[in-house]
Order: structure tokens, then sequence, then C-alpha cells
């Protein structure tokens, strides 16, 4: 019995019973078989995967490569009937749309699977067909190769397809296919006339018609397959050919390739998406999931005493502070547990070598050093172990006569640009791997040069402060141009090596072009702008904003996004920055002695780290190593922020009743 009703003989009349008319799938709705016979016969038509010519010739059942099986019987139908051939199923209830749209995707996965009787009988029982009896005639006939048929079908689906060039779109894909066959099978005249006589005759894509015909010169199959790109004559390329053939047909006439597996994918990315604390590489695998469970970035609470977390406060009210407004203390639980895992929430090092205020920190781009700069006049390069993420100090550069309140890595990390505070008329041009000076420019003792930032080609950098300079230099310090009258709080070069971003005593950041010498405005705050930074794909811009907190910017559609809440920041400059995985994540410190982390996409912070005892005046976010960020504090220690150790439940607990107490 062939289960797939292909041809070899007339389908019976559809059965009449208590069903009535047909109920939007099949005239075999819901399995009414009144015969063993009868119930073998629907079940042959049930799902509309109608098999080839070939295929049907076969016997025991067997399927051809992609397409779909022929069951080998009425066995299973039989006992749908409860064994007895003259006893009848009962009427099922009509199914809704949304129930047949998943019954037909769980049939496409079991089918994807080999579980072709499953099939079989998942579409029997439900009288629904997985797709239309042509597209199943269209797909064997792609699978098999056998194009002329394949041509045919593409008349009986005109119908069907919405669009009046699809059919040409999808017809031209055949004709390449056949074509690239015939070339490989060395049939070179049979290929010059699908060429000439089939392909050509369309009218359509001829660019690729003269590539087509460039192949013809390929000596031997292997060079065909290199120049054409092609997996050659077989079920691959037949397989990726009807994946963009299916694209052309309505879903409800041949679903999309891999559908369920395309929405559970979806889906994950989008609890991902939403998680707060995911902070970890994006994996699109799904077998690297459970699907049986909503996404938690993790579960997993660890064992050690919360008390022993911070040298200043319990860690659990760090965590929790900020979430009690939409939380209760379970919560808190769970978010502790997720956090714990991949966050920068707990001192793993103070780093206290400095002997005054800490203005500055900045991890280099390669995640294996970072830079400190004070009010003691030094920088200290600082070493990442790659193993256990411990610091360990490497060099200490000295000289900064006014302190040192900005830093700027080069963008291959070999150089280093110090900069001091406002009445600072000098910047100092480092060399990171011998400690040597290599620059120290001063254009005018009149001169404030205040902030720094490297061109892409590292060749280049721009620099500038509040009394009105604004200068590009090389790595000599000469100057190169100039912008007369700017004066620059903070300075950012853009990846198309051109624009410098600045934000200005105007409470505005406006784009410079130095090459044409134009300028313009790109955000307009109510309040000074103290600092801001931007993201890798330059999209976004992360300003604090004097009074106000730090504020989240649009620069492609100049639009202001988010205020972050929580910040306590007033004419200090403070530098916050972007960090985790994809810069999912905002860090900033505070006036409040805390350094707050916020999700990209909420307003209010899900951390408070404590344990600074003065301001933390600047936040940096290992780009390599998403768990580890570095604050800096007017207490003059950096403190190194990493995942916490083991914590356990029946403490994190006691201290959530405590505080709730």
């Amino acid at each position: 019995m062939q289960a797939n009703g292909a041809g070899g003989g007339q389908q019976p009349p559809p059965p009449q019973g208590p069903a009535g008319p047909e109920l939007g799938c099949l005239a075999a709705q819901n399995g009414e078989a009144s015969s063993g016979s009868a119930a073998g016969e629907q079940l042959a038509h049930a799902n509309g995967l109608l098999p080839s010519a070939s295929a049907a010739n076969s016997s025991g059942g067997s399927s051809s490569p992609g397409g779909l099986s022929v069951n080998n019987g009425v066995s299973a139908a039989a006992e749908l009937g409860g064994g007895g051939g003259g006893s009848a199923l009962k009427k099922k209830k009509r199914l809704s749309q949304s129930d047949e749209d998943v019954i037909r995707l769980i049939g496409q996965h079991l089918h994807g699977l080999g579980l072709n009787q499953t099939v079989d009988l998942l579409m029997q029982e439900s009288g629904c067909r997985l797709e239309h009896p042509s597209a199943t005639k269209f797909r064997n006939h792609v699978m098999e190769g056998e194009w002329d048929k394949a041509e045919n079908d593409l008349n009986e689906l005109k119908p069907l397809v919405h669009s009046p060039h699809a059919i040409v779109r999808m017809k031209f894909l055949l004709l390449q296919q056949k074509y690239l066959e015939y070339l490989e099978d060395g049939k070179v005249l049979e290929a010059l006339q699908v060429l000439r006589c089939e392909l050509t005759p369309l009218k359509y894509n001829t660019d690729r018609i003269h590539v087509l015909s460039g192949y013809l010169m390929c000596s031997h199959a292997e060079d065909l397959r290199a120049k054409a790109e092609w997996e050659g004559k077989g079920t691959a390329s037949r397989s990726k050919l009807l994946d963009k053939l299916q694209t052309y047909l309505p879903p409800s006439v041949m679903l999309p390739p891999r559908r369920l597996q395309n929405l559970l994918r979806q889906a994950v990315e989008l609890q991902r998406d939403r998680c707060l604390y995911h902070n970890t590489k994006l994996d699109n695998n799904l077998d690297s999931v459970s699907l049986l469970i909503d996404h938690v970035c993790s579960r997993r609470h660890f064992k050690t005493k919360a008390s022993t977390l911070s040298s200043t406060q319990p860690i659990v009210p760090t965590y929790c502070r900020g979430l009690r407004s939409v939380c209760g203390a379970p919560y808190m639980l769970q978010c502790l547990g997720i956090m714990r895992k991949q966050f920068p929430c707990y001192t793993q090092q103070i780093l206290t070598e400095h002997c005054n205020e800490v203005w500055f920190c900045k991890f280099s781009n390669d995640g294996t050093k970072l830079a400190t700069g004070s009010k003691d006049t030094t920088v200290i390069i600082w070493q990442v172990d790659p193993d256990t993420h411990q610091l360990k100090l490497l060099k200490t550069l000295e000289g900064h006569a006014y302190g040192v309140s900005y830093i700027a890595w080069s963008p291959d990390d070999n150089y280093l640009v110090a900069c001091g505070p406002d009445d600072c008329s000098e910047l100092w041009l480092w060399n990171v791997q011998t400690g040597e000076l290599r620059t120290k420019m001063s254009q005018s003792h009149e001169d404030s040069l205040t902030s720094v930032a490297w061109n892409p080609d590292g060749k280049r950098f721009v620099t500038g402060g509040q009394r009105g300079q604004f200068y590009q230099c090389d790595l000599d310090g000469n100057l190169l141009d100039s912008w007369e009258g700017v004066r620059v709080q903070c300075l950012w070069c853009l990846s198309d090596g051109k624009t410098v971003l600045a934000s200005d005593t105007h409470q505005r950041i406006r784009g410079y072009n130095f090459e044409d010498l134009t300028d313009r405005n790109i955000v307009q705050e109510d309040h000074p702008i103290m600092s801001f930074t931007i993201s890798k794909n330059g999209r976004l811009a992360l300003l604090n904003v004097a009074t106000q907190g730090v504020h989240l910017w649009d620069l492609q559609d100049r639009v202001l996004v988010r205020k972050y809440q929580g910040v306590t920041q007033g004419f200090y400059t403070i530098h916050s920055c972007f960090g985790g995985h994809n810069e999912d994540f905002i860090a900033s410190g505070s006036e409040d002695h805390k350094v707050y982390i916020w999700h990209k996409r909420s307003e209010l912070p899900i951390a408070e780290l404590t344990g600074h005892t003065r301001t933390v005046n600047c936040v940096s976010w290992n780009p390599q190593i998403p768990s580890m960020m570095a604050s800096a504090s007017d207490d003059g220690t950096v403190r190194i922020w990493g995942p916490a150790p083991f914590i356990d439940n029946q403490d994190i607990e006691e201290e959530c009743s405590s505080m709730d107490s």
C-alpha cells in the first residue's frame, strides 16, 4: 500500500458519515473510516505527501533521497480502528487553525528525523495535510533530479503562488541546477542546449547566464564545483535548491524548511534577550539549552558565607538593593544565583599602590593590561593573569606633574597617552612595551589638554581642553591640524577615520571632520556633559550629565533612548562604560561611593556594588573578559570586580529575611 497516495489506481470517494462535509483539512477528516480497508486508503492520502513514480514502485516502504517515505501498509490504520475492520473511529472536535499549524510543524520535524510512518499516522488521525499534494510531487521530483517532471509540477503550483514572477524565478533555479549537473556529468551538448533554449528565453538574470556560460570552459568536475561554489550533483545541492524554491511558495502549500527549529531558536534568543543578567557568549545551537524550561542564566546557588564576600558589607544587600521595589525575597534569592556565575559583582582584588586619589582606569583593547592614573602623578600599568584573573604591577610611569585624569590606549595597545586636569598644558605619549616616554607634547603654556582620542589607524590622535584648544597630532607630537575656539570636555574618534566627536561647554556633542573642515550637531543636552563613551558599533553614546546622571543616546537617530536611575552625579567628572558580552550592560561610578550596573534596556540598576569609601571616578569593563571590571576612586584604591564565590541557599535566605525585618 502506498501510504502517501500516489498514482496506481483511482482514489476512493470521501467517506460519508456523521462528520458531514469536509472540516477544512481533508475528506478523511479525523479518520472517520468504517472499515480497515477504507482506513488504509485514508492513511495513504492523509498527509498529501505523494511519492514519485519511481518511489511508488519500490517495495517495503522505501523513500527517495531527501524525499518522502512510502508506507508499507495499513496495519497502523487498522490498529486505529481497534483491530476490527468494521469498527468506526470516533468523531473528533474540529481543530483550530493554530492546532493545525502545530500539527504540521511537528509533522515536518518528525519527517526530518525519518519517522515517516509516525507522520502518516499523525496526519491521518488529525485529518490534516502536511503540505499540498502538488508540492509533495514537486519536492520528490527535485530531489530525484527529474527536471522535466519538476517543471510540469510548477504549472500545477502556479495558481497557488501569489507572485506571477515567482514561477519564473523558480524555473530559473531548476534549470540552473539541471545545467550544472549536465556539465558535471560531461554532457556538454545537453548543458549547452539548456543554456540556449531554456535558460536564455526566460530573459531573467542575464548577468547570471553569462556567468553560467563561463562554466563551459571548466576542464573537470572539481574545477566546476570550485568556480560555481556548488556542492555537486546529489542530495546536498538539491536540498539547498529546494530550500531556495520553498521561499517562493506560501506556507499553506509547503512549509519553510526547518520551521519548528527556527521558531524554537527565536524563542530561546528572545528569552536571552530579555534576561537582564545574561553575560555569556550567545550560542544559537538548540542542543546547548533545555527546551523544557524557560531561560535562566544560572539556578545554581553557591557555598560560602555571605559575610565573607565583602570587607565592608554582606553581598546580599549589595545585589538586592534596587530590586526590592519589584520583587520580594524569593526573587532576590533567584537574582543572586543568576548573577553569581558570570557577573562582576564581588571585589576580587584591591589595588592600593597609588598614594592619592585615583582619577582614571582603562583596560587595554586586548584585555591583558589595565592602566590607572592618579593625582599622585603616576600611571601604573597592571598585567592581567589569564588564568587567575589577578592583577600584578607591571610598570610605573612617572613625571605627570599635575596628576593623570585621562588615559587612552592606542588601537594596537603599544602606546598610551596620558592627560592631566584643567590646568595641565601637557600630555605624555608612552611606549607601553619599553616603559619609555616617546613624546611630551605642549603647544602653549596657556593650553588645557584634558582629553585625548586615537584615530583608528593608530598613527594619529586628537586632543583638546576647555580653553579652546583642539588639535590633531602624529606620534611625535607634531601638529597636523587644529580647530580653533572649540572648548572640549571629552573626545572620541569614530571608526570611519574621519569624524571626531567632541562634547563642549555648550552642553552638546558635535561631529568634526578634519579632512573637509565641516562640523555638525549630533547631541544636545540641557546640562553639561561631563564625559561620554561610544559603543563598539558606533551607534550608541553613553553620557554622564551633570546633576542628571547617565543618559543613553542613539547617534544614528539622534534621540535620547534612556535615562538611568540611581547614580549620584554632580559636577565631578565621572566616566561610565559599556560592558559584558555584546555590550549589554552599562556601569558607572557615583558620588555616593558606589558602582552602579544596569542592563542596557532597563532604567533601574540591577546591581549596586559597595566597598569604596569616596567618590568612584571611573569604571572600566574588560573587553575580553566579560566577568571582570575595574573601578577607580578618590579613596586611593582600584577595585577589581569579578564573579562571587560559592554561597549557600540558607545564608542568602537568612540575609534576605533580615533585610525584610
